[in-house]
C-alpha cells in the first residue's frame, strides 16, 4: 500500500465504509497500512465532500441513497424527454459524447439511434438501449457493476475516463442548490462524475422540475463547471442568478 494515491485510498475508505459499517480510524490506518494521522486528513476531506460522516474515533456511511434504477424510470416521463429531444437536436453528426448514468439521459440514448456519433457511457441502460445500432459507435467504461442502478462505478471507471476526451457530457444529477451547486444523492458515483466533467470540453445539465431545488448529499461540482442547464421548469431568481453569474447558459423547454 505504500505510495498509494489519495483518490485510491479514498476509494478503499469508502468501500471499506460500504462493506462494514461505521469503522474506526486505527481499523482504517492498519488496512491501507498508512498513518491514522493520514487517514483523519482522508476522513475529513471525504466528510467535506459529503461522502461520509465522521463520528467518535472514526467514521460511517454518509446517510442517504439513491433510488433504484428501475423506480426512478416511471417518474415524470414526459418531462424526461422533452428534455431528451432538447439535449439531442443540440448534437451534431460525427461528435463524441459522454452520456451519465440515470434514466433522463437513458432517454437521451433512445434519440441517438441512427445517429452517426461515438457514445462513451457507465450506465449499462445506455448500453442496452444502442448495443445493436450499426450507426453509433458506442465505448463502454470499465469498473464494478452497480446491478440495482443499471451502472458502472469505482476507481477503474474514473482511470477510463482519464485516459479519453468528449466534445459533450449529458449529466444527470438529483438536485441543484439555488447557489448553483450540483448534488448527488450516490457518494460512489460522485468521483465518476466529476472525472466525467474533466474528461469533456462542453458540460450540459439535465435538470427536470423535480430537481430544482433536489436533494442530495455530496456536491458534485459548482455552476462554473457548467457550460449549460437544460430543464422544463422556470428556475427560481437565486438558482437562475448564481448559474448566469458562472457564465452558464440556461435553457428552458
Amino acid at each position: 500500500m505504500t505510495g498509494m494515491l489519495p483518490d485510491r485510498r479514498h476509494e478503499l475508505i469508502l468501500r471499506a465504509l460500504r462493506s462494514d459499517g461505521p469503522t474506526a480510524v486505527v481499523a482504517l490506518a492498519e488496512r491501507l497500512s498508512v498513518s491514522r494521522a493520514t487517514i483523519r486528513r482522508d476522513l475529513g476531506q471525504l466528510e467535506d465532500e459529503g461522502l461520509l460522516r465522521r463520528v467518535h474515533g472514526g467514521a460511517m456511511p454518509a446517510e442517504g441513497g439513491d433510488e433504484p434504477f428501475t423506480e426512478v424510470a416511471s417518474l415524470r416521463v414526459a418531462a424526461k424527454d422533452t428534455l431528451a429531444d432538447k439535449c439531442a437536436d443540440l448534437v451534431s453528426d460525427g461528435e463524441t459524447l459522454l452520456l451519465d448514468i440515470g434514466t433522463t439521459t437513458h432517454r437521451l440514448a433512445r434519440r441517438l439511434r441512427g445517429r452517426a456519433v461515438t457514445v462513451i457511457t457507465s450506465s449499462l441502460a445506455v448500453y442496452e438501449e444502442l448495443a445493436e445500432d450499426p450507426y453509433v459507435q458506442l465505448v463502454m467504461l470499465g469498473g464494478a457493476v452497480r446491478r440495482d442502478y443499471r451502472s458502472l462505478a469505482g476507481f477503474l471507471t474514473e482511470d477510463n475516463l482519464r485516459q479519453i476526451h468528449a466534445d459533450r457530457l449529458f449529466l444527470g444529477t438529483s438536485g441543484i442548490r439555488p447557489d448553483g451547486n450540483v448534488l448527488d444523492t450516490t457518494s460512489v458515483q460522485v468521483p465518476v462524475k466529476r472525472a466525467m466533467i474533466a474528461a469533456s470540453e462542453q458540460v450540459v445539465l439535465m435538470a427536470d422540475a423535480g430537481k430544482f431545488p433536489g436533494t442530495g448529499m455530496a456536491r458534485v461540482c459548482g455552476p462554473g463547471s457548467l457550460d449549460m442547464v437544460v430543464t422544463n421548469a422556470p428556475t427560481d431568481l437565486a438558482t437562475r442568478s448564481a448559474l448566469q453569474a458562472a457564465g452558464v447558459e440556461v435553457a428552458e423547454v
